[in-house]
């Protein structure tokens, strides 16, 4: 578990970012770089600070209410190989993993190599919200999401049916 991320930083405790009682993680660096970003400090790869897995896990197991963890950026899958080994230690833990990505699933399902990890971390998530943010389609009653044009995703029943599927929590 010596395995490093690059953070922006983390919120410890939030109900904004995903269902239930979430540990947020917000790695560095992002190639999309959208107009209005929420998050621009994020953007540089140079920026935030390192940090291991192991820290990581521990920080999210003292917290006996968690009902999950969300991968937020940045863009998460610049550092797929490094988040996969992260979520199947949080998935031991019993806690559900989703994730933001500027990518479409679509994108990421094209995408994908063996090299990258796309698909290895996409398989371990339960729900993606995808799609860049887009200021013109910014709405603040989304749950969830910041651009009318983002999807909440059931990760597991698109994977299975090779299909998108959208979450129920798309309202």
């Amino acid at each position: 578990m010596n395995t490093e991320l690059r953070l922006a930083g983390v919120i410890r405790e939030s109900i904004v970012d995903g269902p239930g009682w979430r540990f947020v993680i917000f790695v560095q660096g992002c190639p999309h770089r959208c107009p209005g970003c929420q998050n621009p400090q994020t953007h540089s790869f140079d920026g935030g600070y390192i940090t291991t897995v192991e820290n990581i896990v521990n920080a999210v197991k003292a917290d006996g209410l968690l009902t999950g963890v969300t991968l937020s950026g940045g863009e998460p899958f610049t550092q797929a190989r490094e988040l996969l080994v992260l979520t199947r230690e949080i998935k031991k833990l019993g806690l559900d993993v989703m994730a933001f990505s500027g990518y479409t699933y679509e994108e990421l399902i094209a995408g994908a190599t063996p090299e990258n990890g796309w698909l290895e971390l996409l398989s371990e998530l339960s729900l993606l919200i995808d799609g860049k943010f887009i200021l013109e389609q910014k709405s603040l009653e989304l749950r969830f999401r910041g651009s009318k044009n983002q999807r909440i995703i059931d990760v597991q029943k698109s994977l299975a049916t090779n299909t998108v599927v959208l979450s129920e929590l798309n309202f």
